[in-house]
Formats: structure tokens, sequence, C-alpha cells
């Protein structure tokens, strides 16, 4: 997570349910091959990058591909969480014009 949203996350009261997190808040920091997202804590808690509060772990399938749900590193642990996904706007209703009577 870049610094200024992860201030934002520590001081934000804890909620319930799946964190809506947003993808420009983010940039990759490699990958981990864990049994667990607790599993990938303890492994990179000495290192020179630690899972911070904040910092989500995404699970990829063996093709490098998302398989499942983001799992966010939270001072109680991790939990569940998910890219923030703008409302479309309804399209645009489109004028259709009146056909013109023709003179018989």
């Amino acid at each position: 997570m870049k610094d200024a949203p992860r201030q934002q996350f520590r001081w934000a009261p804890h909620v319930s349910g799946a964190a809506t997190v947003k993808l420009k808040d983010y940039e990759p920091a490699g990958e981990i091959e864990a049994e667990s997202e607790y599993a990938a804590w303890a492994s990179l808690r000495r290192s020179e990058a630690p899972l911070g509060v904040g910092d989500i772990l995404e699970p990829l399938t063996p093709q490098g591909e998302p398989a499942g749900a983001l799992r966010i590193c939270k001072y109680v642990g991790f939990e569940e969480a998910r890219w923030f996904v703008p409302e479309q706007p309804a399209p645009a209703a489109v004028a259709v014009p009146e056909p013109v009577p023709q003179p018989a």
C-alpha cells in the first residue's frame, strides 16, 4: 500500500465485513509462495519488505491469474477485501426520431 493511504487506513475505525480497496492506492510488491496469509506474514516478518497494516495478499492460480478473495492485513489479522468497482452510469437514452408521415 502506498504511504498516504496507509496512514488513512491505520487511523480509520475497524469495521467488520469485507474491506473495499482502491487499486490506485496499491503498487505491486512481488510474489511469495506460502500455505496461508499467516505463513506469508511470518515468512516476510524479518525481511526488507514485511507485510504492514493495509497491505493486501492476492492468491494466484498456477498460471498467475487471480484465484479468489483478496486478504488485507489489519491489526486483528487478515480479513477479506475486494477491489472498488465504480458504478457504471446508465446508458443515455437515445432519441429515436418519429417517422414523418408521407403525403398521399
